[in-house]
């Protein structure tokens, strides 16, 4: 038996973004009150920068039949995939608020979420992920967010 050890690097900013990024993360929390979270009251925003120069925004959809919503950054990532195929994501940032209030620390994605971002990667190479919360930001990469992907190819 041999034991492995996992280690997963993040830099956090305390009430600040990342440079070069506050842009994108300030589109990620101005996109929240389009989401339709009627059911949760958990709003998420996403706003995902490409290669392009393009910004494409997503916010989550909630569904009365559970598991047909779909969370912000499927959203932004599905629509960017079809828009802009092949174009490469250069970060995704993704902001939340519960109950009408932003959340003080930063919400990571879900692990569907993570597998699609997996996917994204094979297609078009690894990004920046960044998680923003009212007291903490972190960024890492996406391939930190999923190490063991589930792959068929």
């Amino acid at each position: 038996m041999e034991k492995r050890e996992l280690q997963i690097d993040y830099t956090v900013y305390e009430k600040t973004y990342p440079e070069g990024y506050a842009e994108l993360c300030e589109k990620a929390l101005r996109v929240i009150p389009q989401a339709y979270s009627v059911y949760s009251g958990f709003s998420v925003g996403a706003a995902l920068l490409l290669e392009n120069g393009e910004v494409v925004m997503g916010t989550n959809q909630e569904n009365a039949a559970y598991p047909s919503g779909l969370c912000a950054e499927r959203t932004a990532l599905f629509y960017a995939a079809s828009r802009y195929p092949g174009v490469k994501v250069i970060a995704l940032a993704v902001a939340a608020f519960d109950r009408g209030k932003q959340t003080a620390c930063f919400v990571p994605p879900c692990g569907a979420c993570r597998q699609v971002m997996a996917e994204t990667i094979k297609r078009t190479g690894d990004f920046d992920v960044i998680m923003i919360g009212a007291e903490e930001t972190a960024v890492l990469k996406a391939s930190a967010l999923l190490p063991f992907t589930f792959d068929l190819l």
